[in-house]
């Protein structure tokens, strides 16, 4: 099962700023205007070996009729069904509001794990202040301070308590997982029953139809693996969220479920940001991706370039990493289907191969000797050695003698002659510099 923490609370008690510090990266915007975080943030975070996603709600705000705080109510609610654990964020320097209130009894309702965080306990005095959250009918309050990390150490040793006792079995590691990601209406559920031959899941015209994440092993033609998808069909009632949000959260729970992700565009409409964002979670979950042009067939006025200008733009989206498979697809005329699938199972064994550390140094060192890294402040880097990890995706250690001056356009100069002599096409890799 995916970690999945979502942090919520009312508008304005520091859920950005604990997200940036547990991602270690300023991606939420903070601002003390309440109401500040319309848009959700997705990061990623580890603390003691456990992995595990972020998602920054914006705040609860009960019973108002904006439109907007409406909308962030919804998200909220759909952050507390698919998190796998909550941390609920209150105000130490204000104490208990009727909001906090409110919040709770939600929080009660879902019956996830859940973290009360009294933010804002900058001194002693705001955290001996905190215990009077207990009112709220919580087993612990955890004081922190997002602003300088104190509490946060406590806080994130029993959060990952949790998280690994909530680790469910999940499908053989021996054989290889396929996700369909991607926003709503692409055609996910359809391309897994053409492949099963099966209605296995619901489709329609609705939007956000598919739901909760199946494995449906595919086993034919030589081939072995598992395809993910979501499926299940809620009461019409119950379906009234914002689809864009359901569907990047689906895809967070897919993506780390997956070992290759086929990201499934819509050829009727431009690469758009919803995308970019959904295969740049799958980039920075290391995981393969191929990227499918669904509904190809619909595309008016095709020439012979039109697919080439399609992948050019593509490219130019998800750029520096282009080196991705990208195939037009038609499910519904079955067209360059099992090529894809074909695809994904070369993109997984490009993920899985290891390079001996012999033909690693013999093919790079000379490449490295021919181009070294620029010096600098006047002193000169040499490259010594090369060696793959034991990771379950490309991981390369280059052991240097200044490992600290080597910039990013010279990082990006080693991965691309890594991919030119050796086919790690559709993956992430990564590169770490370490002192000799």
């Amino acid at each position: 099962m995916s970690n999945i923490v979502a942090l919520v609370g009312r508008p304005n008690v520091g859920k950005s700023t604990l997200f940036n510090r547990l991602t270690k990266r300023r991606m939420a915007i903070v601002d003390p205007t309440a109401g500040v975080t319309r848009d959700r943030h997705y990061g990623k975070s580890d603390w003691n070996g456990v992995e595990f996603s972020v998602i920054d709600t914006g705040g609860y705000v009960a019973g108002s009729g904006d439109v907007f705080e409406q909308q962030i109510r919804e998200q909220v609610e759909i952050a507390l069904e698919e998190a796998s654990v909550v941390l609920f964020l209150v105000d130490t320097i204000e104490g208990v509001n009727p909001l906090d209130q409110e919040v709770a009894a939600l929080l009660r309702q879902s019956e996830k794990p859940c973290f009360l965080v009294a933010n804002k306990a900058d001194n002693s005095k705001l955290v001996a202040e905190s215990t009077t959250f207990y009112e709220l009918g919580v087993d612990a309050v955890y004081p922190v301070s997002s602003i300088n990390g104190s509490g946060t150490g406590e806080l994130l040793d029993d959060l990952v308590q949790v998280l690994e006792k909530n680790k469910t079995d999940e499908p053989d590691d021996d054989v290889p997982r396929f996700a369909f990601i991607g926003r709503p209406n692409v055609g996910k559920s359809s391309i897994v029953n053409t492949l099963l031959g099966t209605e296995r899941n619901i489709v329609t015209e609705i939007p956000g139809t598919t739901r909760d994440t199946i494995h449906s092993r595919y086993n034919r033609f030589g081939f072995d693996f598992y395809l993910v998808d979501t499926a299940g069909l809620r009461k019409k009632g119950k379906v009234r969220e914002n689809i864009e949000f359901y569907s990047v959260m689906r895809s967070v729970r897919a993506i780390e479920l997956a070992d290759v992700c086929l990201l499934m565009v819509d050829a009727t409409m431009p690469f758009e940001s919803q995308d970019l964002n959904i295969f740049t979670l799958a980039a920075r979950n290391n995981k393969g991706i191929v990227i499918l042009v669904n509904k190809w067939d619909l595309v008016q006025d095709k020439n012979h370039v039109s697919a080439k200008k399609y992948e050019d733009y593509i490219r130019e989206k998800t750029a520096p990493f282009t080196d991705i498979p990208i195939i037009f697809t038609s499910v519904l005329n079955k067209q360059r289907v099992f090529k894809a699938m074909e695809t994904a199972v070369e993109v997984f064994h490009n993920r899985q191969q290891k390079i001996p550390t012999s033909k690693l140094n013999q093919i790079l060192l000379p490449i490295i000797e021919n181009q070294p890294p620029p010096s600098s402040k006047g002193k000169y880097i040499k490259i010594k050695y090369i060696t793959q990890l034991p990771t379950h995706y490309p991981t390369f250690v280059f052991f240097c003698n200044l490992p600290q001056y080597i910039k990013e356009p010279y990082e990006r100069f080693l991965e691309n002659k890594i991919r030119k002599n050796f086919n790690f096409t559709g993956v992430p890799i990564k590169l770490y510099f370490r002192k000799k």
